[in-house]
């Protein structure tokens, strides 16, 4: 990945053509790896993402949303 941020919906454009891919079945098991590191960190990026965004909504009502809590 590069070293540019990228924002959530591209991170979730991404991790979807790489199931995509990996649903294909015609990678080799080399390439699969690779697309499934690539994917396990597009994952954790996107739930630092909804993690952070959750805290500022709690910073700014005060508590946590009625539908996480």
């Amino acid at each position: 990945m590069s070293e540019r941020e990228i924002g959530l919906e591209e991170a979730l454009d991404d991790l979807e053509q790489i199931v995509a891919k990996l649903e294909e079945g015609k990678l080799s098991l080399e390439e699969s790896l690779v697309l499934f590191e690539k994917g396990t960190m597009l994952v954790r990026l996107c739930q630092g993402k909804l993690e952070k965004a959750q805290k500022r909504i709690e910073s700014l009502t005060g508590e946590l949303p009625s539908d996480l809590g």
